[in-house]
């Protein structure tokens, strides 16, 4: 996608008008992911100065959230390479992700006040989601609400903040995008926390069932506890490093309560929900497909 390009060189753009060498090094090393929320903009609001700029700072946005997770998770890769803290070191990738919503948040202030309002308190929520994770770690959590407020203000509510500054850079209904990039969030979140249970290690790229170890109890486990006859025995496997055969029981016990079977069937409600929000705008063709392309894939 040539729009893409634009929005990396703008982000660069960005980075060089900081006038820190040390800050284009690290730029370089970030990882570039799918940039779902950038193709969002894109085919809501077309191509223009604006929506690539808006673009930019979102992006620059996200990957400032990873480099800051990626400590809070003292994880050594991300998306298969070697992430910033593993090449350089925490205090390197917190700083630079600061650098990078510093930036943003300055080019953002450039734009329309709505746009800059609805991005910006997307930001606090994403940074209250990211501390929400942290704290839904220290115990099994056992409750539906607490999980989807957190993927919501961690994942969902800036593809949700794209979705609306989109469609007021081009004069469409905020609302039904709004609900549209909320329900794509939620349901990326979901779909994710079920491959980490159905897909292998090599798919992955990280190790298989790495959730339950790290303490994130997501939909999948929430079900699997609600219906599973030994719970104390879930609860025992809980942030601990699973042999095979417990791996096993708990998929066995997963399709047996139907626990994943009806996460998956969730993850397509909420999809299906936001198809039918935008269903009668001029653009529902494509976001259509990128929801279908989501919740009817493999698992």
């Amino acid at each position: 996608m040539e729009e893409l390009v634009l929005v990396k060189n703008k982000i660069k753009e960005f980075v060089v008008e900081c006038d820190d060498a040390k800050s284009l090094e690290l730029l370089d090393k970030l990882a570039t992911g799918k940039m779902l929320r950038s193709k969002l903009i894109l085919k809501i609001a077309g191509e223009s100065h604006e929506s690539i700029k808006l673009c930019a700072i979102v992006e620059m946005i996200h990957a400032a959230s990873l480099l800051h997770d990626d400590v809070i998770d003292e994880a050594h890769t991300r998306r298969g390479s070697p992430s910033v803290n593993a090449l350089y070191d925490n205090k390197t990738s917190i700083m630079f992700g600061d650098i990078l919503y510093s930036k943003a948040f300055t080019e953002l202030t450039q734009m329309d006040k709505q746009i800059a309002y609805t991005v910006s308190s997307a930001v606090t929520k994403l940074s209250i989601g990211e501390m929400l994770d942290v704290d839904l770690t220290n115990t099994f959590n056992t409750s539906y609400d607490k999980y989807f407020d957190m993927i919501y203000k961690k994942t969902a509510s800036l593809i949700e903040a794209s979705a609306k500054a989109a469609a007021l850079l081009c004069g469409k209904d905020e609302d039904k995008y709004a609900l549209y990039g909320k329900n794509l969030g939620l349901a990326f979140q979901m779909v994710d926390d079920i491959l980490d249970i159905t897909q292998d290690s090599q798919t992955l790229g990280k190790p298989a069932m790495l959730d339950f170890v790290e303490g994130k109890v997501t939909i999948p486990y929430l079900l699997l506890h609600e219906r599973v006859e030994d719970k104390s025995k879930l609860e025992s496997l809980y942030k601990k490093q699973l042999t095979e055969e417990e791996s096993i029981w708990i998929k066995e016990q997963m399709t047996n309560t139907k626990a994943l079977e009806d996460s998956i069937l969730q993850a397509k409600k909420i999809g299906n929900e936001a198809i039918d929000a935008v269903k009668d705008e001029e653009n529902s063709e494509i976001l259509t497909f990128i929801m279908k392309a989501m919740i009817e894939r493999e698992f």
